[in-house]
């Protein structure tokens, strides 16, 4: 059945038809989303859901830090939590309060500002915090759920619903949150005071230390592949070895690469299209499952419709 943008309920925001996502993704590739929703806040979006017809897919984007968009695009809605209300920060006391379109790195450098210690590994992760509840993001020895106290979703039909930690299902970049759920707002709990200029100085440390290890200039994501194994795991495998083992460094596929200067980081050198990306990856996972025996598991979310021949 043909997606019929006019009969999308009436909104607050913004509603784009047929609206290419590659300027809205780190890879800058993909196809275009049916409709493209961008809410004014957390009532439209409520709202919205409440009107929107059952058998409408939802799709919640961020600023597309950890994703694939397929080249085909993306049936139905996709709902683009980022900037202005959605990047709204502020705190009380050991708390503070975030909504799902902050950058991890504003979260951290808020977070050091307010003299607020124990949030400032949030500068080594991509993207916006409300990505970061769909994979237990964490960097420098911490993730997510070692901070999180709880959390505001609208669900698929617009309620606006209370979490507690119990309800993520937090396990090594996992997480057990229902897909319709969109949470709009965090809130993280400090470990507790601390001095702004050595925090910031430690944001800085972790920044440099992302530029010097990293190919951030490039087009490129987070990591693609979770490590095999936790970080608390003795003799933990990394995953940029085992690709590196593999003889992966620098493979390429149409105008996809394996990043020289990290391995576990795919990058679009300028014509890359979301099926090279994809199979690029396929093609590591295959290759060091034959090396190593060990099955890598995508961190890269890959969503969407495969381009028609």
């Amino acid at each position: 059945m043909a997606f019929d943008f006019a009969s999308l309920p009436a909104v607050r925001g913004k509603l784009i038809e047929n609206a290419p996502l590659a300027p809205y993704t780190w890879f800058r590739v993909g196809g275009p989303a049916d409709a493209l929703f961008l809410p004014a806040d957390e009532e439209d979006l409520s709202q919205f859901l409440t009107a929107l017809p059952e058998d409408v897919p939802v799709t919640v984007l961020g600023v597309g830090s950890n994703l694939i968009v397929r080249d085909g695009g993306i049936e139905g809605v996709v709902v683009r939590l980022a900037g202005g209300y959605w990047g709204n920060v502020e705190s009380e006391g050991l708390l503070l309060a975030a909504r799902a379109g902050a950058l991890d790195l504003s979260v951290a450098k808020y977070a050091a500002r307010s003299g607020l210690s124990g949030l400032s590994f949030f500068s080594g992760i991509p993207g916006t915090l409300g990505g970061a509840t769909r994979t237990n993001a964490g960097c420098y020895g911490r993730e997510l759920k070692d901070v999180l106290a709880g959390a505001r979703a609208v669900t698929r039909g617009g309620e606006v619903v209370e979490l507690t930690p119990e309800h993520f299902g937090f396990s090594y970049r996992h997480s057990e949150l229902p897909e319709d759920l969109i949470v709009t707002t965090l809130i993280l709990q400090a470990d507790g005071e601390g001095d702004p200029e050595a925090l910031a100085e430690e944001i800085a440390a972790h920044q440099a230390r992302r530029a010097e290890t990293q190919p951030i200039k490039d087009k490129t994501s987070g990591s693609t592949f979770a490590n095999p194994d936790p970080p608390d795991t003795e003799n933990q495998r990394s995953a940029w070895k085992l690709v590196d083992a593999a003889g992966c460094r620098g493979l390429k596929v149409g105008g996809a690469q394996v990043s020289e200067k990290h391995c576990n980081f795919l990058i679009n050198t300028g014509d890359a299209t979301a099926a090279d990306l994809e199979a690029l990856g396929e093609l590591v996972r295959a290759r060091v499952l034959d090396t190593s025996g060990v099955e890598l598991r995508w961190e890269v979310r890959r969503i969407g419709r495969l381009k028609a021949d």
